[in-house]
């Protein structure tokens, strides 16, 4: 595991497909229930993806959107054409466990002369390390056709529109296949605006430790050991990680540590605190407990209750 497949580890779709819209234009598909990521993939024809936080973007087909939430946005055949409430038809679909609501604005569902057609899912993100890489993406992205996202862009274009045994556990695992390929797609083509992290991934020195962390985060870790891993001096991994990264290891390795036990302390109540701090490299509760007030602000009791409380 590496740091960004961590990231993406715990990001599930689950009944959050729409189905495949056919639209007759004028139309608009207003979605408002805020998800914290969409991904839109455009099967046939063109449009516009409106949000108030955003340029007007121009889609068409074969291009593949993720939205970061929770602002709403609309899909339009024209920028200026607004939705109104009107009764969907069979043809519609609405999930009915998570997703984005929508309301149909001039949209003939099941029309043989719709134009354009687009298949939608809406994920839930949950906990410290969905929002680390909520953090890192933009409002929109747009990855156009013929990237690796392509072949899974068309699978599940052809997928959502059968009617089979077992579809929902099919679509779901191919959303989940064409987020992280668009994500991927998309940090390897904006360089200067991927996290520093992900671009050190390449670098033949400190990506393997960034692994190595990410694998083994519970190992008792300290520069020299991670130098000896990696071939190099402790001061070279010193130096040319906080270079590539932007902070030195063991603060990396303490911020990923804090994140994945604030979610741990609570998704697993079943857990102590000092079952989390062993399972996140500490064999005293109390160095944890420090290192986690410290990072998060609060002890780890303190945040197991306020943020079950929230939930």
């Amino acid at each position: 595991m590496d740091a960004f497949g961590d990231l993406l580890r715990g990001v599930r779709s689950h009944g959050s497909v729409f189905g495949y819209s056919t639209l007759s234009a004028p139309w608009a598909l207003d979605f408002i229930d805020g998800a914290p990521l969409t991904l839109c993939v455009v099967v046939d024809g063109a449009g516009w993806i409106v949000r108030d936080d955003h340029e007007p973007l121009r889609i068409s087909g074969g291009d593949t959107v993720v939205l970061r939430g929770p602002e709403p946005f609309s899909f339009r055949d024209d920028v200026d054409t607004l939705a109104e409430p009107v009764a969907c038809g069979d043809h519609c679909s609405i999930p009915e466990n998570g997703g984005a609501r929508h309301r149909l604005g001039w949209a003939d569902c099941g029309d043989p002369d719709a134009s354009t057609s687009i298949v939608v899912g809406a994920y839930p993100v949950h906990g410290e390390i969905g929002d680390r890489l909520l953090q890192v993406l933009p409002p929109i992205i747009r990855i156009p056709p013929d990237t690796d996202a392509d072949p899974v862009a068309r699978y599940l274009a052809t997928e959502v529109a059968a009617d089979r045994p077992g579809q929902q556990i099919v679509l779901d695992r191919l959303l989940d296949w064409l987020l992280v390929c668009s994500l991927r797609t998309w940090f390897d083509d904006q360089e200067q605006a991927a996290p520093q992290w992900y671009s050190a991934l390449h670098d033949p020195i400190v990506g393997p430790v960034l692994q190595l962390m990410h694998a083994e985060v519970d190992a008792p870790w300290t520069v020299a050991a991670l130098a000896r891993r990696a071939g190099v001096s402790r001061a070279t991994l010193a130096k040319r990680f906080t270079d590539l990264v932007g902070e030195p290891p063991l603060t990396y390795l303490t911020q990923w540590r804090m994140t994945i036990a604030a979610d741990r302390l609570t998704d697993r109540p079943d857990l102590s605190i000092a079952d989390v701090a062993q399972s996140v490299g500490y064999a005293d509760p109390f160095t944890f407990s420090t290192a986690f007030k410290r990072t998060k602000g609060i002890n780890p009791s303190t945040h197991r209750t306020k943020v079950g409380l929230a939930t």
